[in-house]
């Protein structure tokens, strides 16, 4: 399976399905399904992110698949922003996290109810299947 690295808190509002578009500066003809991995980096975080985390009872976990989602569009932000998409994805637009310059449109997120810990990489990269099915 594909696998995406994303900075925590972010990954975390991913599998939690509060964050349904992913920020990139590069897109991707790839559609489809897309381990979420949480990367090892603490740079993006605020400094009361984690202590947030912890008081929703949802510590934030780092160098891991934490789940998968599908990706479904690759969007532009400059067509976004013109209402190119508001029939496809009508929430799109007003999303909070619709940013950045390539916006990845994620659906049918599933989350791991125990982290992966993995290894991650730059870019699109993958995992094997067969470790996406034992943790889901």
């Amino acid at each position: 399976m594909k696998a995406l690295t994303i900075c925590q808190p972010y990954a975390q509002l991913i599998v939690r399905s509060e964050k349904r578009v992913e920020n990139r500066s590069w897109s991707t003809n790839y559609r489809g399904p897309i381990a979420i991995h949480a990367g090892k980096s603490r740079d993006w975080l605020s400094e009361d992110d984690e202590a947030r985390f912890h008081f929703l009872h949802d510590p934030l976990v780092f160098s891991a698949v934490l789940g998968t989602a599908t990706l479904i569009d690759c969007l532009h932000i400059d067509r976004i922003e013109r209402g190119e998409y508001d029939r496809r994805h009508p929430w799109l637009r007003t999303h909070e996290h619709t940013e950045g310059t390539w916006c990845w449109v994620l659906d049918h997120i599933h989350r791991f109810r125990t982290p992966l810990p993995w290894k991650g990489a730059q870019g699109l990269w993958v995992i094997p299947d067969n470790a996406i099915q034992e943790a889901a």
